[in-house]
């Protein structure tokens, strides 16, 4: 049994439980999310809610505070963008999730907002699952020096600007060189992040329990240059050649960082995994088929 299992049911006898709020900032999600709030409530629950940062703005200060130890669990109403910001919020605790669908695709999400709060219940109860899910510890470094230090759930993607040539992007896995990737850019994701912009770009879709890490590079200019899927245990290394600018690296498509030449990336399976809730009769492939529009009929 893991931690985030024992820590809910130590929190489910006798103690009022907490429970976290992250919700898109869209009226149909806010109608909702205070519906839930006043239902919650009733139940004496303390709820706490949390400013979403929308992708693209930048992050006020104290925005990353990190969310509350003592939550029950976290409640996202919203889409992929809002999910993966409350993983932000939850950083390096054991805190569990659930994710609402307002969005248009909602990959991430374990239920449609109808049945919030059928779904509500049933996690009040602890009748639930928990399934863990793999975190990319990322960190760039200029000339010895920390620039950044992120932790993603989907990906890192390196993109060039709109007026810039390809990209020539020098990749290393356990410090043996592999290739230099001549492209728009690339991906670097985990199985979670498979049907995300990995998927877009011509990436495997990965069941989220096979240990791996993709690289997708996008728009190759060689053809040949592939997805590539390498263990969990890899070290991969990234850097750019030399006179490259005008180049993005995205952590999770919330926050980007411009690098240069001087600049090493550094990637590899985050010791804190994600613990997302996961309700009775809900089926991994079912979910899949459905968000992709997969048809065909049983044999």
């Amino acid at each position: 049994m893991n931690s985030a299992v024992k820590r809910i049911e130590r929190r489910s006898f006798g103690i009022l439980k907490k429970i976290g709020l992250v919700i898109k900032s869209d009226a149909k999600a806010k109608r909702k999310a205070h519906e839930l709030e006043k239902w919650l409530r009733s139940k004496k629950i303390e709820i706490i809610r949390k400013k979403t940062v929308e992708p693209g703005q930048k992050n006020a200060a104290g925005s990353l505070s990190p969310a509350p130890s003592d939550l029950y669990c976290i409640f996202v109403l919203g889409g992929d963008g809002t999910f993966l910001s409350a993983v932000r919020w939850i950083g390096d605790q054991d805190i569990p999730i659930l994710g609402v669908k307002f969005g248009e695709v909602g990959f991430l999400a374990e239920i449609a907002e109808e049945s919030l709060h059928a779904a509500a219940e049933k996690v009040l109860k602890g009748d639930f699952s928990l399934k863990r899910r793999m975190r990319l510890s990322v960190k760039v470094s200029r000339q010895n020096e920390t620039l950044a230090q992120e932790t993603v759930l989907n990906d890192i993607v390196i993109n060039r600007g709109a007026l810039a040539r390809l990209a020539h992007i020098e990749t290393y896995i356990d410090d043996h060189y592999l290739t230099t990737y001549r492209a728009d850019g690339l991906i670097v994701a985990t199985p979670t992040g498979s049907t995300a912009y990995s998927l877009a770009a011509g990436g495997p879709v990965i069941h989220p329990a096979v240990p791996g890490i993709i690289l997708t590079p996008i728009c190759p200019f060689t053809l040949t240059n592939r997805p590539l899927i390498v263990p969990e245990s890899a070290n991969i290394k990234i850097r750019l050649a030399k006179g490259s600018s005008d180049i993005v690296l995205t952590f999770d498509g919330q926050i980007g960082l411009e690098i240069n030449d001087q600049d090493e990336i550094f990637i590899q399976k985050g010791p804190y995994p994600i613990n997302l809730i996961t309700l009775p009769n809900r089926q991994y492939f079912d979910i899949l088929k459905n968000k992709l529009k997969w048809s065909g009929g049983r044999a």
